[in-house]
């Protein structure tokens, strides 16, 4: 299912809603932070928005939605769709939790993650 725009911006203000939520009750616990620990703390809320951000718009993706099978690479057979599978990536942003189709080939046990496009 592909996702509109206004559900992505949803998501997406909601994130940012409670991470604001998260800074100020942060500056209410914590007795006169320094320069040192607000950078600190807003630095690492905004790398979690990151990527919180990207999360919602790789899943999106055409290779998050199930396609038509692909050919296997080692074996040339149309692989099986196995349904989706949640796969923790590093990225520039750090670990991202994405979901991506899961394919597999009968024959030969090979498996795509994301899949490939079919040929």
């Amino acid at each position: 299912m592909r996702y509109t725009r206004e559900q992505k911006r949803a998501e997406l203000v909601k994130a940012a809603q409670a991470m604001i939520e998260e800074l100020l009750d942060w500056e209410e616990r914590t007795e006169r932070p320094n320069l040192t620990q607000i950078e600190n703390q807003v630095a690492q809320l905004r790398q979690r928005l990151g990527r919180r951000m990207a999360e919602v718009v790789i899943a999106d993706q055409d290779a998050a939605q199930p396609v038509e099978a692909p050919l296997c690479p080692d074996c040339g057979e149309r692989m099986r769709y196995k349904g989706q599978k949640r796969k923790m990536v590093e990225s520039r942003l750090g670990p991202l939790t994405i979901e991506r189709g899961y394919y597999h080939c009968s024959r030969c046990k090979k498996r795509i993650f994301p899949p490939q496009r079919a040929a």
